[in-house]
């Protein structure tokens, strides 16, 4: 069983599930917590993920998870820790970016003041993402495609 967040990842990830709710009302997407995202037959939790509304039309092959070929987005709180970090800002993000997910977003409170991380544009061998932009926490980060298109990460959402 993976660990659960701390209080600060389920306070963010709280935030963000509400303003994205708002956002997302009648496109057909919604914001998801506490799932497997599946790729490869390896699975991968985000603190939060963007896919269609109705989760049980895109199960995986074996009912495990959601596919990740209708994920469109991913969020990723850093927890705190060497290991942690490797988990939330490498690998995790690698195993998005082949996994063809539009948007990758991780806040990062580990990193100095804090700072989120819009990542786009899989890249074409999809080993990493070719879009970054990265602002100190508590100015918007604008998520510039995909269903969450136009909302953004701000101060209402990664205040202390």
């Amino acid at each position: 069983m993976p660990p659960t967040g701390r209080r600060r990842h389920t306070v963010v990830i709280g935030r963000l599930r509400r303003a994205l709710d708002a956002h997302l009302a009648d496109s057909g997407y919604a914001a998801h917590q506490d799932g497997n995202v599946i790729h490869r037959h390896r699975s991968w939790i985000p603190g939060l993920f963007v896919a269609p509304l109705d989760l049980d039309e895109i199960p995986d092959e074996e009912g495990l998870g959601v596919d990740a070929a209708a994920v469109r987005m991913v969020v990723e709180v850093t927890s705190p820790g060497d290991r942690n970090h490797q988990r939330d800002r490498v690998r995790k993000r690698r195993e998005y970016a082949r996994a063809g997910i539009l948007v990758c977003v991780v806040v990062d409170d580990c990193d100095d003041e804090g700072a989120v991380t819009v990542l786009t544009s899989p890249g074409a061998g999809r080993v990493k993402y070719t879009g970054e932009h990265r602002v100190p926490c508590g100015t918007d980060a604008v998520i510039p495609e995909g269903p969450a298109k136009g909302s953004a990460v701000g101060k209402a959402i990664v205040a202390s």
